[in-house]
Formats: C-alpha cells, structure tokens, sequence
C-alpha cells in the first residue's frame, strides 16, 4: 500500500522474508520497488557439542515395619525380559546408611498386567504400574530381614498383583 498515512508523510510497504536464501523487497512509493537477495547460512545450534545435562533425582524416605529408616530414588524404566518372560524392569537406588545406595530391580511381568486388564477390562496406565513396582519396593523394604545386604530382585506376577493394587485402591 502506498499514500499518505495519518500523519500526512508518505507510507512505504515492506516485505520481509528471511530463511536460508531471503527475498526481501522494499517499496518506496511512485513506483520504486528494490528486490535483494541475502544469502544466510542455516543456523547451526551454538551448543551443539553440549552433553545433556543429568536428570535431577528425588531421594525419598520410607520408615519400614522393620524399624529401618531407607532412602530411596527411582532411577530407570525399561522393557525387559525374565526366564522368557516380557515386562518392564523398574530400577530404584536405595540406601540404608545414607552413606551408599544400591540399586534394586523390580520385574513388572506383562502377563499379570494382562491377566488383570482382561479381568476389570481396563489397562494399567504407566503412572499405576510405577506405583505397583512402587509398592514392590515398600513390601520388600517392610519384609526381608536385613534388606541392604541381601538386596534381592523383585516381581511382580500374578501371585501379588492383586494385593499390590489393593494397597493403592485399584
């Protein structure tokens, strides 16, 4: 557009566009168009050589039936396999010294979640079965006599799926 804006002066249009190879033109009004070409390089990251940075963890405190008192951190999720059984392995760090953590592995089998969704005819989300493994951790920390020094595995399967998932009224 061109003319007199609403101060009286004349208006200029302009056009801008500006990627990897830019077209800009410019109007000057009675009929004066300039059209440039601006040759930029792609932007590359400034940081691109930058390692991620570490994921803050949350060190959290169970009091046990036991008496212990357990610091521990969800560390890891991932799909994994037991005696040719399918699920996902959650992994917590726990320490009973507050000194040194270990890291203990709870087994979440896919065909207990299974059996269950059959059952209620509703799926676990991810958040519940957290908190099933979650529970896992808490029997186990509240049942097996000196836990930091057996540090044992831990399942989940149909045998205690049930019990877990009254715990958390599900």
């Amino acid at each position: 557009m061109s003319g007199p804006d609403r101060c009286g002066s004349e208006r200029r249009d302009f056009q801008y566009f500006i990627p990897a190879m830019a077209r800009i033109q410019f109007h000057y009004g009675s009929g004066l168009w300039i059209n440039a070409e601006i040759d930029t390089k792609r932007a590359q990251p400034n940081n691109a050589g930058m390692t991620k940075p570490e994921t803050v963890r949350r060190i959290k405190v169970y009091s046990a039936e036991s008496g212990y008192v357990y610091q521990y951190q969800f560390q890891d999720v991932h799909p994994a396999k037991q005696d040719g059984a399918a699920g996902n392995e959650y992994i917590y760090y726990v320490s009973a010294d507050r000194k040194s953590m270990f890291p203990v592995r709870i087994f979440v089998r896919r065909d207990a979640l299974d059996l269950w969704t059959k059952r209620t005819g509703r799926a676990l989300t991810g958040t519940e079965e957290y908190a099933v493994a979650k529970m896992r951790l808490f029997q186990a920390l509240d049942e097996v006599e000196d836990f930091a020094t057996k540090r044992p595995d831990l399942v989940v399967d149909g045998s205690n799926l049930g019990a877990l998932l009254e715990r958390l009224d599900l």
